[in-house]
């Protein structure tokens, strides 16, 4: 339960119908395991004591009180563990019945909630046998304590605070007002569902929608835990069909007929940042609505179970790759095309390098010019060779313009870049930053001319992962009309070169992208070795997946620093130690933090994702701001 993650376990057991004494015995041994397996939450189907296809039976006094002794059993032999456990079994009170959940603890039940909608069409008749939940709260005396017995309580864990546990009953997810709802605005960030849906062609894929909606329209954990093959199959089947979601990410999910455990770990630390960030969650009915128990679990490290992606940014299936980067491609072009529309220029402005940046930014400025009914060769590709250009980068430059029918131009910038050196008094033997910053300014300069002389506008290159890091020169490479580029990671923009290489180019123009995806990341400011790059960025900063990956996870997830170490460790095992990792992610957070003034005015571009460093949108921060509560803790 460190830094905000729980375990959530879907338990299926194999049962007899109407055999309570056997059912509780197997729902002990399952918790059993579950516990040993430090989950803090297991979650039985409904009515799992008796089973849920006993039909009339439920109407017998004798079933009835005999589910109530096999919970008494279960609370014996589950009593060592502090494993909160749901198990479904019918519930007499006064002249109703109704389909309940008991939550239990530590051999107490801590509450009991009633199932509110119930089915009333041919095969799930429950009207017959129970009644739905009432309004308000009342209280069962069971075994010696006075037990909460409503549909609105709300479990909540002294250690962990983020930790709120609610429950909807199988139809309370199904209906047109989920009861979930109410549980979430009133602070439920886990949300549990022992339920009995029959096998259906085609529902399995329905309920996974239902479960994968309702998690991530509350920003909730939901462990959904189905009746699995040894109901009574007179004339329905059920599957077992157990379902574990995050935020609408799947993170679990049992096969077809399953007995047995299902298992994830949910960051509900996440999801509480997440719903305080969210306007909706701050109208809501307040936990005054429902009735809070207070339940104890100390603090322990889990070995996470759940897939920790090292890049979150990249879908990793062909299928969706193919869709996503169209998709992104559409966005930057649409976006790029209005403003063009907008401002009546009649050309594009493009330094292209011969680097990934500028190569994705070339392909959608040509996406653009189609929108708006003018020609590829409306855009005007400058490239302008100085002190650190090797003959690749201009070679493929050169290709890249020519084969997309764009008006090439070659500028050389090194006289110019001299001259203006000379006039402040820099030695051309210095390198030190006024060195590369002085060529960086110098083609800003020329491609904003160009523009102002032929009605044309500045195409911008750079890219999120720069923009977070601050590596970009204050109004040279940094400053433009329009940056395309400014809410794509550097790793999904090598995706969306590779995606064009492969889909869209061909000839001289594939050869050219498959080049500029195999040369290394660099700015090019520093005198060739032997005609090749001397300068790697990913050697002066880092390697972009890892500051990718601290990207994401410090803006979308809002992760602590030392959270982000421990994820990192996990997704890039074997791939970078940890020395590494905390070497790259201190400079992120340095260089993150003091570089917030170049963030403050950077040009209009178009949001595409989930991350966004836009001052007039996404991220506003004072660009004074100090780092030093984000500095990594001692090892």
């Amino acid at each position: 339960m460190f830094d905000g993650f729980v375990r959530l376990c879907a338990a299926t057991p194999a049962l007899e119908v109407a055999n309570v004494e056997k059912n509780a015995a197997e729902i002990s041994r399952l918790a059993k395991e579950a516990a040993q397996e430090g989950a803090n939450v297991c979650v039985f189907p409904e009515l799992c004591l008796t089973g849920y296809t006993c039909g009339d039976l439920f109407l017998h006094g004798h079933l009835v009180r005999g589910a109530l002794e096999g919970l008494k059993s279960v609370l014996k032999n589950t009593r060592e563990t502090d494993m909160l456990i749901v198990v479904g079994l019918p519930v007499a009170d006064g002249n109703c019945l109704y389909n309940c959940a008991a939550i239990l603890q530590s051999g107490r039940v801590l509450g009991v909630v009633p199932k509110t909608h119930l089915p009333n069409y041919a095969e799930f008749y429950e009207l017959r046998q129970f009644a739905p939940a009432f309004d308000g709260a009342r209280t069962l005396r069971w075994f010696g304590d006075d037990v909460p017995f409503s549909a609105n309580l709300l479990f909540a864990c002294r250690e962990l605070p983020e930790f709120v546990m609610a429950l909807e009953i199988c139809e309370d997810l199904w209906a047109p007002n989920p009861t979930g709802i109410r549980h979430a605005l009133a602070g439920a960030t886990v949300l549990v569902n022992p339920s009995a849906s029959d096998a259906l062609a085609g529902k399995r894929d329905y309920r996974r929608e239902l479960v994968s909606s309702q998690s991530s329209r509350l920003a909730a954990a939901y462990v959904y835990a189905g009746a699995g093959p040894d109901e009574s199959t007179q004339d329905i089947v059920f599957a077992g069909h157990s379902l574990i979601y995050e935020y609408g990410t799947k993170l679990a999910e049992s096969a077809p007929f399953y007995e047995g455990l299902l298992f994830a770990d949910a960051d509900v630390g996440f999801l509480a940042l997440e719903r305080r960030a969210n306007n909706d969650f701050r109208e809501t009915p307040g936990p005054a609505s429902h009735e809070t128990i207070e339940f104890s679990q100390p603090l322990r490290a889990l070995r996470l179970r759940r897939f920790v992606d090292p890049t979150p940014f990249i879908p990793h299936d062909e299928e969706h790759l193919a869709g996503r980067a169209e998709e992104l491609l559409s966005i930057q072009a649409h976006g790029l095309a209005r403003r063009l529309r907008h401002t009546h220029a009649q050309r594009l402005v493009l330094g292209v390098s011969g680097g990934l940046d500028s190569t994705l930014a070339l392909l959608v400025s040509v996406r653009a010019l189609k929108l708006a009914n003018l020609p590829a060769s409306a855009l005007t590709a400058v490239t302008m060779p100085c002190f650190g250009t090797t003959k690749r980068t201009r070679s493929n430059a050169e290709i890249l313009a020519r084969e997309v029918g764009a008006d090439f131009r070659e500028i050389d910038i090194q006289k110019a870049t001299l001259q203006h050196m000379a006039d402040i008094g820099l030695s051309p033997e210095d390198r030190s930053t006024a060195y590369e910053n002085a060529q960086a300014r110098e083609r800003t300069q020329v491609l904003m001319d160009i523009a102002n002389a032929e009605n044309g506008l500045v195409v911008g290159t750079g890219d999120l992962s720069e923009s977070a890091l601050g590596w970009a020169t204050y109004n040279g490479d940094h400053m433009s009309m329009y940056g395309v580029n400014c809410s794509i990671p550097k790793t999904l923009i090598r995706h969306l070169v590779s995606y064009e290489a492969s889909h869209a180019a061909t000839g001289a123009l594939r050869q050219a992208l498959l080049d500029v995806l195999d040369t290394p990341v660099s700015p090019e400011l520093l005198p060739p070795k032997d005609g090749e790059i001397a300068q790697k960025t990913e050697d002066l900063v880092g390697p972009y997946r890892l500051h990718d990956f601290f990207l994401y996870h410090m803006l979308r997830r809002r992760a602590a620093p030392e959270k982000i170490l421990r994820l990192a460790k996990i997704a890039f095992a074997g791939e970078y130690s940890e020395e590494t990792i905390r070497k790259w992610l201190t400079v992120f957070l340095r260089r993150f933090f003091a570089q917030q003034f170049k963030r403050s005015c950077m040009p209009d571009g178009p949001k595409v994702g989930s991350v966004s460093l836009s001052p007039r949108g996404d991220w506003r921060m004072p660009s004074d701001a100090a780092w030093q509560l984000w500095q990594l803790s001692g090892k």
